[in-house]
C-alpha cells in the first residue's frame, strides 16, 4: 500500500514535469528586456505631449547622468537590503543553538560584521577588485585598474587599499565598495553556524579577519575581479604552454553561489573539523545526539528576513536598475526558494511522518543559495527545478555530515552554503538558456549557454574547474591558518565553559538572565576527580564513558 506522503510526492513530481514540458512550447516573450527598452525609447522619441525639443547632445548628457544616478541608487538600496541579512543570520543561528549560548551567538554576528568589514576595507577590497576595470553602469570606476597578472592569469588586485590608494577616493568606487563589502560579510556570517557553541571569541575574530582580508577576496578576484578563472573561455590562459582552453564564458557566478556561499561553507567545514564536535554530540558507538535549538520562532523569522534580503543580493548584482533583467532575477530567486522549502518539507514528512520546521527553513535557504549563481541566465522552470534539487540535497547532506562524516555542524551551514553553493555553480553550466546577456560575459561574445540547452559542455567544464579550485582554496587556506594558530592561541573554549554555556565565561553576561536554563542531564560533567564511571569526562572534553541518557 502506497503511503499518503509518497502519493503526494509522486503527484508533485508529475505536475512539475508537465509544467516544465509546457514551458518549452514556442511563445512570444522578451527575456532580455529588449522590446521593453525599445518601447520605452519609442514613447520618448514620439513626443506625444508635444514637449519642445532640445539639442540631441544635451538630451544624451542628461539621460546618461540620469541613468548612472538611477544605477547608483539601485546599487546602494540593494546593498542596504543585503546588509539587513545580518539580522536574519543572527536570528537563524541563535535560534538553532541552545539558550545558554544565545549571547555568544549574537555577539559573534555583531563582531563578524565590524571586524571583517575593517579587514576588507584595509586590504580585501583591493585584493578582490583592484583591477576590475571600468564598470559602465557606474560611470566607469576608472581608478580600479591595477591587476597583478602573468599574461592572462589575473591573480590579485593592487588598487584601492584603504579606499585611498590608486586614486580610489572616488564616488563610483565608494558605491561599488558598499555593495561588495556586504557580500563579503555574508561569507563571514556563514561560518558562525558550523562553529557554534565551542569556538573561543579570539579564535572567531581570527576567522573573520582571515575571511575579510584573504580567503574571500582572493578567490573573488579569480572569479569576479578579472582573475584567471573568469578567463577560462578566452583561449589565452595557457597559450604560452602550447595549448588553449575555450570553456564557455569562463567561470560564471552571477551573484555568488560559489564566491560567497561555497567559500563560506568550505571554510566552515575546515573549522568544524579542526574544532571537533561539541561535548556529548556523539555516543561511544558513534551515533549522534540531537541538540535542539532553543527558539524555532527565531529560525523562521531569520529565514524570512534572509529571503527578503536576497531581493538585494541577486537583482542588485546587475549593478544597475537600467538592466531590465532584474525582474526575471527576482522571480527566479523566489521560485527557487519556495521550491527548496517545499522539497525539504516533503522529504521530512515522508521520513518522519511530520514536516520538520528547521529543515524546511534550511530547504528554503538552500534554494536561495543554489539559484544565486544561475538566476540571471535561466528560465523560471529551471529556477524551480534547481530549488527542488537543492531542497532534497540539503536534507541528505545534513544527514551525511551528521551521521556518516561525524562533523558537528549545529546549523547545517556546510550543507546549505557549501554543498548547495556548489550545486548552484554546476546549474549555470546545465541550465543557462542563451537569453542573457546579449553583449557577452567575461569578454566572450554572445549569451551564456548551458549543456542541456546547447549541447556544449564547455561552460559546465569551466564551472567544475571553479568549483574544485574554490574548495581547495577556501578549505585549504582555512586549514593552514588555524592549524598554525592553534599552536599559539586557544581556539576552543575549555570543557567546563562549553558545558555551562559561553555567555558568562566569554562576556560576563547572560542573554537570558531571568530564565532558568534547562540542565543537560544527558551530558554530566565533573571538573575534577572522577576519570571513570558514568558521565566522567577527560580534560579534553571527551567522555571517558558513555553518559547515561537523560
Amino acid at each position: 500500500m502506497v503511503s499518503r506522503g509518497k502519493k503526494l510526492f509522486a503527484m508533485s513530481l508529475f505536475t512539475l514535469i508537465v509544467l516544465i514540458a509546457v514551458g518549452q512550447f514556442p511563445h512570444h516573450a522578451d527575456p532580455g528586456g529588449t522590446n521593453t527598452a525599445a518601447n520605452a525609447t519609442k514613447a520618448v522619441t514620439n513626443n506625444p505631449l508635444g514637449v519642445t525639443k532640445v539639442p540631441l547632445s544635451q538630451v544624451a548628457n542628461q539621460l546618461g547622468h540620469l541613468g548612472i544616478s538611477i544605477n547608483f541608487t539601485w546599487l546602494l538600496l540593494t546593498g542596504f537590503l543585503v546588509l539587513f541579512m545580518q539580522v536574519g543570520f543572527a536570528f537563524l543561528v541563535t535560534g538553532l543553538t541552545r539558550a545558554k549560548n544565545a549571547g555568544h551567538m549574537m555577539m559573534m554576528n555583531l563582531s563578524s560584521f565590524v571586524v571583517a568589514l575593517l579587514a576588507y576595507y584595509a586590504v580585501g577590497f583591493a585584493f578582490q577588485f583592484g583591477g576590475v576595470g571600468p564598470i559602465a553602469n557606474l560611470g566607469g570606476t576608472s581608478p580600479l585598474n591595477g591587476l597583478f597578472t602573468h599574461g592572462a592569469t589575473g591573480i590579485i588586485g593592487v588598487r584601492g587599499f584603504f579606499l585611498q590608494s590608486g586614486n580610489s577616493y572616488d564616488v563610483g568606487v565608494m558605491a561599488f565598495f558598499l555593495f561588495q563589502v556586504v557580500f563579503m560579510e555574508t561569507a563571514g556570517y556563514i561560518i558562525i553556524g558550523a562553529i557554534a557553541e565551542r569556538i573561543s571569541f579570539a579564535g572567531f575574530l581570527l576567522a573573520e579577519v582571515s575571511m575579510g582580508a584573504i580567503i574571500y577576496p582572493i578567490y573573488g578576484n579569480w572569479m569576479w575581479g578579472g582573475g584567471f578563472l573568469s578567463q577560462l573561455g578566452s583561449g589565452a590562459l595557457f597559450k604560452h604552454l602550447g595549448f588553449t582552453l575555450h570553456l564557455g564564458h569562463g567561470a560564471v557566478d552571477f551573484a555568488g553561489s560559489g564566491v560567497v556561499h561555497a567559500t563560506g561553507g568550505w571554510s566552515a567545514l575546515a573549522l568544524a573539523v579542526i574544532l571537533g564536535a561539541r561535548i556529548g554530540k556523539y555516543r561511544r558507538d558513534g551515533t549522534p545526539r540531537a541538540f535542539p535549538g532553543h527558539n524555532l520562532g527565531y529560525v523562521v523569522i531569520g529565514t524570512l528576513v534572509l529571503t527578503f534580503g536576497w531581493m538585494g543580493f541577486n537583482p542588485g548584482s546587475t549593478f544597475g536598475a537600467t538592466d531590465l533583467r532584474i525582474a526575471l532575477i527576482a522571480v527566479n530567486t523566489l521560485l527557487s526558494a519556495s521550491a527548496g522549502a517545499v522539497a525539504a518539507m516533503a522529504w521530512t514528512n515522508a521520513k518522519w511522518g511530520k514536516p520538520d520546521i528547521s529543515m524546511t527553513c534550511n530547504g528554503m535557504l538552500a534554494g536561495l543559495v543554489a539559484v544565486t549563481a544561475p538566476c540571471a541566465f535561466i528560465a523560471p522552470w529551471a529556477a524551480t527545478l534547481i530549488g527542488v534539487i537543492a531542497g532534497f540535497l540539503v536534507c541528505y547532506s545534513v544527514e551525511f555530515f551528521d551521521k556518516k562524516a561525524k562533523i558537528d555542524d549545529p546549523c547545517g551551514a556546510i550543507s546549505v552554503h557549501g554543498v548547495c553553493g556548489a550545486w548552484g555553480l554546476i546549474a549555470v553550466g546545465l541550465f543557462a538558456d542563451k537569453t542573457y546577456p546579449a553583449g557577452g560575459w567575461n569578454g566572450i561574445a554572445g549569451p551564456v549557454k548551458g549543456l542541456l540547452v546547447s549541447g556544449d559542455a564547455g561552460q559546465l567544464g569551466a564551472q567544475l574547474i571553479a568549483l574544485v579550485i574554490g574548495f581547495i582554496w577556501a578549505w585549504g587556506i582555512t586549514w593552514i591558518i588555524f592549524t598554525i594558530a592553534k599552536r599559539y592561541m586557544k581556539i576552543r573554549v575549555a570543557p567546563e565553559v562549553e558545558i555551562e554555556g559561553l555567555d558568562e565565561a566569554e562576556f560576563g553576561q547572560y542573554c537570558y538572565p531571568d530564565f532558568v536554563l534547562q540542565t543537560e542531564t544527558n551530558i554530566p560533567y565533573e571538573l575534577e576527580g572522577a576519570t571513570t564511571g558514568p558521565g566522567a569526562v577527560t580534560r579534553t572534553g571527551v567522555p571517558a564513558t558513555e553518559p547515561p541518557e537523560g
